[in-house]
């Protein structure tokens, strides 16, 4: 993962970032961190990158034309190595507040560009032009964005596989899973009269387990009710979902992934929006539940995507939203947790944007051109190439299933389709993910291959709706 961080100040950002975990992640090639010096674009002879507000007003603005340029010679960068246009993220009070779920969602992104404000802020014009997201760490005012820039990438970073030597570091401090970490402790075992829990030297991990959970829902619970009530309803919403685990997987794959924002949780009822893709997904006990879960969708959504669980959801948005059923399916899961040994004989590999037209050309359905070129700059699409071509491809969607199969027909009958699933089953467990994938209810094909490849078919109809 690569940041390019757009400021006045190179060397206030590279001194901060190039030490410690992530100076050594930069080093080992887990993530790239590059200072450009807007003032490196002015075309002022004396380096002047500001002026005077129009209307007056205290103070001078940063000027249009060099944190434009600025912008395209990375972005420029970027798409020369088959890279998209990156998101640009735009350091300022009047954003969205930062927080977890943030840095994980922006830790999908392959490369992310941070524009550093500085004296009384941007001309608007470029902001306009440029920028994709406006974010703030808190309601206060710095002299410049570098230092929540900084803030951000350190977050973000955390969460890219191989920055952390423990892996499993991110996943046991405060935040994670909207819980404050529990208390900690090392030698001498007394000081100063306070004695370390008995619990953590008796040597039973499972008991040190419940203590450290137990304490961090204390914790929580007393300190950020905020948070504990999210992470209620989450337990709330899997003791639902896991009830029919394999048609809820879904759902479950969301939230787990920690790509989903949950709306509602309860023994009865579940909605959660997938942030990538947009979707709003939803599952009922009842019609009861059902039109409360759908009082909470907010309404005028411009292509409004959603995904029902049963019968009387697809119908009720249907009627509620002006929308049709685009496609019916059954979900199949791979519940093993060992990875398929893959043939030799096959050259699978992750495509660039160089096959995206390739891809175009062979993939009919509903997808549009923007997001196969979204999931293939994500890392997300896979190839089989033989005697020199492509020879088919597959990919994880954005909300996580497998899918976007094709294999050319003059390689048909070779057993390619089996090995990319194969191929995306062990990308998937290596992730930690559960791999899933949704069979259009006519595709009996496709059903038979999950079968042959142990995956498990879910009874219930799930439909996508737009």
């Amino acid at each position: 993962m690569n940041f390019h961080i757009l400021t006045l100040f190179p060397e206030m950002v590279t001194g901060g970032l190039n030490t410690s975990i992530l100076g050594r992640a930069a080093q080992n090639g887990h993530i790239g961190l590059e200072a450009v010096n807007i003032r490196d674009f002015t075309k002022n002879k004396h380096k002047k990158v500001d002026d005077y507000p129009y209307g007056g007003g205290a103070g001078m603005l940063m000027q249009a034309q060099p944190v434009f340029d600025a912008f395209k010679s990375v972005e420029e960068k970027i798409i020369s190595r088959g890279g998209k246009s990156p998101r640009v993220i735009y350091v300022t009070p009047q954003g969205k507040v930062f927080n977890q779920q943030m840095a994980q969602e922006l830790a999908q992104e392959q490369d992310l560009v941070f524009l550093c404000g500085h004296y009384e802020g941007i001309d608007e014009r470029v902001l306009q032009a440029v920028v994709t997201d406006y974010v703030s760490i808190g309601d206060y005012v710095l002299t410049g964005g570098e230092l929540p820039a900084m803030v951000m990438i350190d977050a973000v970073s955390r969460l890219v596989p191989g920055v952390l030597k423990n892996e499993e570091s991110a996943e046991f401090e405060s935040f994670h899973d909207n819980l404050l970490e529990y208390p900690q402790y090392t030698r001498p075992e007394v000081w100063q009269g306070a004695e370390v829990p008995e619990v953590l030297l008796c040597g039973d991990h499972a008991k040190v387990d419940r203590w450290r959970l137990e304490q961090s829902e204390a914790r929580t619970r007393e300190r950020r009710p905020d948070l504990y009530e999210l992470y209620a309803r989450k337990g709330r919403a899997f003791g639902y979902l896991q009830k029919r685990k394999l048609s809820h997987m879904d759902m479950l794959e969301v939230i787990r992934r920690g790509q989903g924002e949950l709306l509602y949780g309860a023994e009865d009822g579940v909605l959660v929006r997938d942030i990538p893709s947009g979707a709003y997904m939803l599952s009922a006990a009842d019609e009861d539940m059902g039109e409360r879960l759908i009082s909470l969708i907010p309404r005028g959504l411009k292509n409004g995507l959603y995904v029902a669980h049963q019968d009387f959801l697809k119908d009720s948005l249907c009627r509620r939203f002006g929308c049709s059923v685009i496609n019916s399916c059954v979900q199949a899961v791979y519940t093993r947790k060992t990875p398929w040994e893959e043939a030799a004989a096959y050259d699978i590999r992750p495509l660039d944007l160089s096959w995206l037209e390739s891809v175009y050309g062979q993939y009919h359905t509903v997808h549009d051109r923007a997001y196969l070129e979204e999931r293939i700059s994500a890392g997300m699409m896979y190839g089989v190439f033989l005697e020199g071509k492509l020879a088919g491809f597959a990919g994880i969607h954005a909300e996580g299933s497998m899918g976007m199969l094709e294999v050319a027909e003059e390689f048909r009958r070779r057993g390619i389709g089996e090995a990319l699933e194969k191929h995306l089953i062990n990308r998937m467990l290596e992730r930690g993910w559960v791999p899933f994938c949704q069979v259009f209810t006519d595709n009996e094909a496709s059903v038979r291959l999950q079968e042959k490849l142990k995956l498990r078919i879910g009874r219930e109809k799930v439909y996508w709706i737009s």
